[in-house]
């Protein structure tokens, strides 16, 4: 049985999301800008397989 493209770019963008969340004292200072971008990505690739686009 094989794994949906969109299912895989979903796993694999939430995993990339939560990878950079800034949780060691030398990242604090890049503030939210790698995981935020992650997430908006995320949040595209989630609408777009529920529009079935992917």
């Amino acid at each position: 049985m094989a794994i949906p493209v969109s299912a895989a770019l979903i796993v694999l963008l939430a995993m990339l999301f939560v990878a950079a969340l800034p949780a060691w004292p030398y990242s604090s200072r890049w503030g939210f800008g790698p995981g935020g971008v992650l997430g908006i990505m995320l949040a595209i690739a989630v609408l777009l397989a529920l529009r079935g686009q992917i």
